[in-house]
């Protein structure tokens, strides 16, 4: 399964999953208002004189009461569940309690996972997410949470960090970013949230029953109102019962297939069987499992790369772990399973060397021929291989040290995000930080001035890698300093009056993170349009494209007529006008209307976008930026271009 069906899938599971809920929530409801139909007439003195059927007609005020406050319940704990959620993947974490990793740790255990997590992140071309540690667990499991890569989080137990090697660490990271890439991560929260209505009526039975016991004590059997609480309390709580009956059961459909499917990416990624599987192993051979004792597995067992705790047969929301090790090697059999002991910090430490590689930038690989890009990039899309992870470790660890350390920095991060947005030319240098000084003051002026210094010193590729690497520690920051941040960069653009590409790329990059940041839920997400507004946008997009592509309009004509061939029969009425006088301004507008195409609208985007880019036989780093921008705005994460016809830039 590609991206893109992924994506439409996960979507398709949602509207499902919507659709059990409120038939769920309507039995539900249809059972409390019998129970307490079922308590009126038991308790009432003229029940002898009536039917069950006839007593229910006889008091309609009291059972449609009933009902709507079942349906209220239900549905308001699930959206406070939901608002609660809104907050984004950290709020799980730390709900689960997790700690949340600081961007400049320095303890080797969380330095190695720290590094991992960003060269997966890299290789996958979304931003870091934020890193947890859940220290009070000392099983072997992990999750990501999050409604978007821009909000997402990672979380692994205490236990993962201290027995698994780097190869197996990096394959459970692996399993947990195809979460992330593959719909999993959004669908997952939004399962907490719709569930926990149906499983807090349970809850909420218990307490009633057991203060109608303690009420029945006290006041005596005097008191003809404690068995219809005792009734009512009962019925709620084998109602609620059977709540989590099905709860387990939608889980466990939802979450057992993508979890073969996060291993079998995982094991892409890496190109490692051995990494996940023994991860896998260790589980089993591990007396703590993949069990979580401080933290309730109940809500997030779905999320789970372990099933942390026991679930059977079909509530299981994991498959048998034999099957899942034996998918990926064959011959395992269950006798296998290794005795596992705890590791010395020593062989820790050493899993994370990094002296051997530290000095050498990463060089372009010979990659993909031009003709073949677009479906490469197509069938890249959300999918990093194991050169990419190779390339984004490598990547990582040549970054100059200052910049790096930069980038980890809750002050200094913010610099180098303005220093990143400097004009490259150094044409309009001067004006930015002249205005730069006014907002910020002159000492820090001076710290981006030396960042900009040595920016111009490196490989343009290193650029969009450390903005990915500095959102963990941005995110540390009020939302009010980052509204402050994308606003203060956009005057930074516009201080000469023109926009050339990269600044429009790394703005638009900027704003589409820090905006999954601030508003991690979406509920100021794309807008529906109309499907000719789409067809436009797309049109607008690749004119733009081929504008910028082609120094003449001859070649960005038939540019332009090579991406809208790929469009379809309702894209042959329109024909190549330059747009270069408001290219960025319409790209913009473009981008935002696009949002709201479906997976297959978005697999077709990317191929024409890619067609117009390499029709002149070669992709500039500008391109590249720009279309690894197009695809961030769009949702749609792709790993870094790794080809030799990029031409690079410093």
């Amino acid at each position: 399964m590609n991206f893109f069906d992924a994506q439409d899938q996960a979507r398709k599971t949602t509207r499902w999953l919507i659709i059990v809920y409120v038939l769920a929530t309507a039995l539900i409801v249809l059972g409390v208002t019998l129970i307490v139909g079922f308590a009126l007439f038991g308790t009432s003195m003229d029940g002898y004189r009536y039917s069950f059927t006839d007593m229910l007609a006889a008091n309609p005020g009291p059972l449609l009461i009933t009902a709507a406050a079942t349906t209220l319940f239900i549905v308001g704990a699930s959206i406070y569940k939901t608002s609660v959620l809104a907050a984004g993947g950290g709020r799980v974490a730390q709900e689960m309690g997790g700690t949340l990793v600081p961007a400049d740790v320095h303890d080797p255990l969380r330095r190695r996972l720290r590094n991992v997590v960003e060269e997966m992140a890299i290789a996958s071309g979304v931003p870091v997410p934020e890193i947890y540690v859940l220290e009070e667990e000392s099983g072997i499991n992990a999750f990501a949470a999050g409604y978007a890569p821009g909000d997402a989080a990672v979380a692994v137990t205490r236990g993962t960090l201290e027995l698994l090697d780097r190869d197996e660490l990096q394959g459970v990271i692996a399993h947990e970013f195809s979460h992330i890439l593959n719909g999993d991560m959004r669908l997952n929260i939004r399962l907490m949230g719709v569930l926990f209505g149906i499983l807090v009526l349970g809850l909420m039975g218990k307490m009633i029953v057991r203060g109608g016991y303690h009420a029945r004590l006290m006041s005596g059997r005097r008191d003809r109102g404690a068995p219809v609480v005792l009734i009512i309390g009962l019925g709620l709580a084998i109602l609620g019962s059977i709540g989590v009956f099905f709860a387990r059961l939608i889980k466990a459909g939802v979450s057992r297939q993508r979890e073969f499917l996060a291993d079998a990416s995982a094991v892409q990624f890496t190109r490692q069987a051995d990494g996940i599987a023994n991860a896998l192993k260790k589980i089993g051979g591990y007396s703590e499992s993949s069990y979580l004792s401080a933290a309730d597995p109940e809500e997030i067992s779905h999320m789970l790369f372990g099933s942390g705790a026991k679930f059977f047969g079909m509530f299981a929301t994991h498959p048998p772990l034999t099957e899942r090790i034996r998918a990926i090697d064959p011959s395992f059999k269950e006798s296998d399973y290794p005795v596992v002991t705890s590791r010395s910090m020593s062989d820790t430490m050493a899993d994370d060397s990094v002296s051997a590689m530290a000095a050498a930038a990463p060089a372009p690989t010979s990659g993909p021929a031009a003709a073949d890009l677009p479906d490469a990039l197509v069938a890249s899309a959300g999918h990093p291989d194991a050169e990419h992870v190779a390339f984004a470790q490598q990547l990582r660890r040549s970054i100059p040290d200052s910049l790096y350390d930069a980038a980890h920095s809750a002050e200094l991060a913010l610099l180098l995000v303005t220093a990143l947005v400097l004009d490259r030319s150094g044409q309009s240098t001067e004006r930015q930080l002249r205005l730069a000084e006014e907002q910020l003051g002159v000492d820090r002026t001076r710290i981006i001035r030396r960042l900009y210094e040595e920016l111009s010193q490196t490989d343009a590729r290193y650029r969009l890698p450390l903005l990915e690497i500095s959102f963990p520690a941005l995110k540390l920051r009020p939302e009010a300093q980052l509204e402050y941040l994308v606003q203060l960069t956009s005057r930074m653009i516009d201080v000469d009056g023109e926009v050339d590409l990269y600044e429009y790329c790394f703005y638009r990059v900027l704003r589409t993170s820090l905006g999954q940041a601030v508003d991690p839920s979406g509920r100021q997400g794309p807008r529906r349009v109309a499907q000719r507004e789409l067809r436009q946008a797309a049109i607008d997009l690749i004119t733009v494209l081929a504008d910028y592509g082609n120094e003449n309009d001859t070649l960005s004509g038939q540019a332009f007529d090579a991406g809208k061939a790929l469009f379809g029969k309702w894209a042959e009425e329109h024909t190549y006008s330059s747009k270069q006088h408001y290219s960025l301004r319409t790209l913009d507008r473009s981008l935002d209307v696009l949002a709201a195409l479906n997976g297959k609208g978005r697999r077709a985007m990317l191929k024409a976008i890619t067609t117009v880019a390499v029709h002149d036989g070669q992709v500039t780093t500008a391109e590249t930026e720009l279309i690894r921008t197009i695809c961030a705005s769009l949702d749609v994460p792709l790993p870094p271009l790794l080809t030799g016809a990029a031409t690079p830039e410093r």
